[in-house]
């Protein structure tokens, strides 16, 4: 069985360790320590703890499942079905840690410019492909046409990722469907 590099058990740990802690309380320590590496291995492979979460936040931007808004049929389902995986992923590694987007996102003025951009051009993509499927439900008349599909994109993730965030401080999903429904209908044309 092939051997697991020293660089991808940081970067497997650290994902963990950001969610759970968040970029500011995370240490290089607490990395090492969850992969199982010694402290000084981590500079062989990173700059710096903000060269590695902006190396995460990109690793998990490619790993977004876009698939249902490309799929035939109502673009309303399509978007909730979407937003419903997105609701699936962050319940599989842990509601009580948020989403890895939104905890970055927050830590993100302190975490550097690196992370800031990652963060950025993360929801920038998010943006522009919900906003094609926007554009195609403003098409077919199903979505209102008052407002620039990017503009209902932004909002449509906004709301969504509050309501995970709002999630993260019960412990639970269980409003995150009501609000997403809600937000869906604002879209309606």
């Amino acid at each position: 069985m092939p051997q697991v590099s020293v660089k991808n058990k940081l970067v497997e740990h650290a994902e963990d360790v950001f969610r759970r802690q968040g970029f500011n309380g995370a240490s290089v320590q607490d990395i090492t320590k969850a992969a199982g590496v010694p402290k000084g291995s981590f500079y062989n492979h990173f700059a710096s703890k903000e060269a590695l979460a902006a190396e995460i936040m990109h690793r998990y931007a490619r790993s977004v499942d876009y698939s249902a808004l490309k799929e035939d049929g109502p673009v309303l389902a399509r978007l909730r079905k979407h937003f419903l995986a997105q609701v699936a992923r962050t319940r599989g590694t842990g509601v009580e840690f948020g989403c890895l987007l939104g905890t970055f996102a927050s830590d993100s003025v302190t975490a550097g410019e690196k992370v800031r951009a990652a963060v950025r051009e993360t929801l920038d993509h998010w943006t522009a492909t919900v906003a094609e499927a926007i554009k195609a439900g403003q098409a077919a008349g199903e979505i209102t046409a008052d407002r620039p599909a990017a503009t209902l994109a932004a909002f449509l993730i906004d709301s969504f990722e509050g309501a995970t965030l709002r999630a993260k401080t019960r412990g639970d999903q269980s409003g995150v469907d009501d609000e997403l429904d809600l937000a869906l209908a604002a879209l309606r044309a």
